[in-house]
């Protein structure tokens, strides 16, 4: 099981090496989601998330489009396996787990750091739905 922490981390360089780690057979933990960057305007960033969630159609019928941070990071990765309805893919996206923090079972156990210093414009999953 590979532990990745997400801080710094851009989110689709993020999101290809995990659908590359699953696709291998590896299982994987990312935590702090809410401090993974998502590059561009902030402006832009901000208005595709409100508009996708008021794509939604009526109240009761979908798709839900969740504002936390570790089901935004999560629904990325997904986006980037094979079919995640059925088959191999299902069993793929079963293996990733995303968290907001660190849990207390992970605090003492070696991770992969995904984060540099990023020098364009960005905003944190965090920030977004607020």
């Amino acid at each position: 099981m590979k532990i990745i922490d997400g801080q710094g981390a851009v989110m689709g360089r993020l999101a290809s090496f995990v659908a590359k780690e699953l696709l291998k057979g590896e299982e994987i933990r990312i935590i702090n989601c809410e401090k993974v960057i998502i590059t561009g305007n902030r402006k832009n960033i901000k208005a595709e998330f409100e508009e996708s969630k008021t794509k939604i159609g009526s109240g009761q019928k979908g798709p839900k489009v969740s504002r936390n941070p570790h089901m935004i990071v999560k629904r990325c990765i997904r986006g980037m396996l094979p079919n995640f309805r059925r088959g191999r893919g299902k069993i793929l996206f079963s293996r990733v787990k995303c968290y907001s923090g660190v849990p207390k079972e992970f605090e003492d156990v070696k991770k992969i750091v995904g984060g540099k210093d990023v020098k364009a414009r960005s905003i944190m999953v965090g920030e977004i739905r607020g």
